[in-house]
């Protein structure tokens, strides 16, 4: 029998980092978090956990994933782009551009394929190395390269074709 009380309060800060840096509102954040603890303690009744922040941190990711994808389904402008504290001291045109690549990225991640939006949340997010990704995923560790690899391009790729649809509006109504 495991104590998630410890287990809240050890590895609950990991699990919160993870869910609002990919959704960026404290909201959704929550309900992942209880998402994810939830989901853990299930399966944790069925069979043994070995890595439990490394399940926890692997669930989090999962599950804030599919919340962008439901949000970016429903609808793709309600995204918010985060508090005003992490924006700093920059004036409203600079909070406003900088609000609108976080949505757009949140968007595009939350359409890559799952292997590679979990490889790339990872990486980034949770800033783990090839092997810490590899064996939470169980994959080797040359898949995690090819993964991020093609997970930056279809991020570049999507980013630059929202930047000149952007582009193109703008011309349109000058």
């Amino acid at each position: 029998m495991q104590d998630w009380q410890t287990i809240v309060a050890e590895c609950g800060p990991l699990v919160w980092r993870t869910a609002y840096r990919l959704l960026g509102n404290h909201a959704d954040a929550a309900d992942c978090f209880q998402e994810t603890f939830l989901a853990a303690w299930e399966l944790s009744r069925r069979q043994p956990v070995r890595n439990m922040s490394g399940l926890l941190v692997r669930l989090a990711t999962t599950r804030a994933i599919d919340r962008l994808r439901q949000m970016s389904r429903r609808e793709r402008g309600q995204v918010e782009g985060g508090d005003r504290d992490e924006m700093g001291d920059r004036g409203p045109a600079d909070q406003a551009q900088a609000q609108e690549l976080v949505r757009q990225l949140r968007e595009v991640i939350g359409r890559l394929p799952a292997q590679e939006a979990k490889v790339f949340c990872l990486r980034y997010l949770s800033e783990m190395s090839y092997r810490q990704i590899a064996g939470q995923l169980g994959i080797g560790i040359n898949v995690v390269g090819v993964s991020l690899y093609r997970a930056k391009a279809r991020l570049r790729e999507a980013l630059g074709a929202l930047q000149t649809n952007e582009d193109e509006v703008s011309h349109e109504e000058a």
